[in-house]
């Protein structure tokens, strides 16, 4: 078990999930919002790869992620977030034709699903939250 890498994606996600916290109450915009939760569950998840010393693949697909972790969490009711989340990272990351930014109701759910997530995961890992917050 390596609990000290499985903290550093921790911290990461944790950085990312307050910036999109920050940004929402500031009623920024919400591509800029959703780029923040996807990495913030990304880094959530990986951690659970971190923790077991698994190779951890360059890919930012959260369901092909979390069909490797998937022994630790169950997250399949929320397959279709994952895949909204999923596509934040290329749709609201790099300019592409003729696409609307994500309704604050939209980044509203995924924020909550992904804050949950990354409560769960520090939970599932028996990492204590105020060694990641900081």
């Amino acid at each position: 078990m390596n609990e000290t890498s499985a903290k550093k994606w921790l911290i990461k996600a944790w950085h990312n999930l307050s910036a999109a916290k920050f940004l929402y109450e500031a009623d920024h915009y919400t591509d800029i919002i959703a780029v923040e939760l996807h990495y913030c569950a990304e880094k959530s998840l990986k951690a659970f790869l971190a923790y077991e010393n698994k190779k951890i693949p360059k890919t930012h697909d959260l369901e092909e992620i979390y069909i490797l972790i998937k022994k630790y969490i169950n997250l399949d009711e929320y397959l279709n977030l994952l895949e909204q989340i999923s596509d934040y990272h290329i749709e609201e990351s790099y300019p592409v034709f003729d696409t609307t930014i994500p309704s604050r109701k939209e980044i509203k759910e995924a924020l909550d699903f992904t804050e949950e997530l990354f409560e769960k995961v520090n939970e599932v890992l028996e990492i204590d939250k105020s060694e990641i917050i900081n």
